[in-house]
């Protein structure tokens, strides 16, 4: 028995959504019987997947992009690169570039990722932890478990990739790289940041 018609205003709206190809979408469609949502979840598990295998390839192009906050008292520049010029130029690449500057300007993180958090920050922030878990009377056996769920809110603070993206939280930023990297068909990577604010000292 043949699944409901999928129209044009469908794959349109999916693909406004996605940023995935025309028949891309209408298959996606198709194999969701017309549900959007699964249609959704479909692309972009295909995406995530093929991302996946990009990261084996090499970045070597991009841009630095930087920003400036109203009022000019906060600033940032961020390298993103890609594969190739062409994807460097694209549209879409530029938008990810400056949103991510403005992400940097608007929540100053301190490292790309957590691998780059140094070991001795990483192990003071738990004594912390530990100290507060006991102050506060809670079974030692269930000290590490707090610990654990408290490093991991650390690292969405001052870790990048993965802070909730300002302009839509239901997304983190290694999320919306990963997106931009499954519609632009290239692999593609915050290489470096920095922030300025007047009157900051740097390290």
């Amino acid at each position: 028995m043949p699944g409901p018609e999928i129209t044009a205003k469908q794959v349109k709206e999916l693909r406004d959504k996605t940023g995935a190809g025309m028949m891309d979408c209408k298959r996606a469609l198709a194999e969701a019987d017309g549900d959007m949502e699964k249609a959704v979840r479909h692309l972009r598990e295909k995406g995530l997947a093929k991302a996946k295998k990009r990261q084996e390839r090499t970045a070597d192009q991009g841009i630095i992009e930087s920003y400036l906050h109203i009022g000019k008292q906060i600033g940032s520049m961020v390298e993103i690169n890609c594969e190739t010029d062409f994807v460097a130029r694209n549209e879409e690449f530029l938008e990810l570039a400056h949103v991510v500057a403005l992400q940097v300007a608007a929540c100053n993180p301190a490292y790309l990722d957590r691998e780059l958090v140094p070991a001795d920050i990483v192990e003071a922030e738990k004594e912390i932890y530990r100290a507060r878990c006991k102050a506060e009377g809670k079974p030692e056996k269930v000290w590490d478990r707090i610990v654990n769920g408290m490093l991991e809110k650390y690292y969405q603070e001052v870790c990048l990739l993965e802070q909730p993206f300002v302009k839509d939280p239901s997304l983190t930023v290694a999320e919306l790289v990963t997106q931009a990297s499954a519609t632009l068909g290239e692999k593609i990577e915050i290489r470096r940041f920095s922030r300025f604010q007047v009157g900051q000292k740097r390290d």
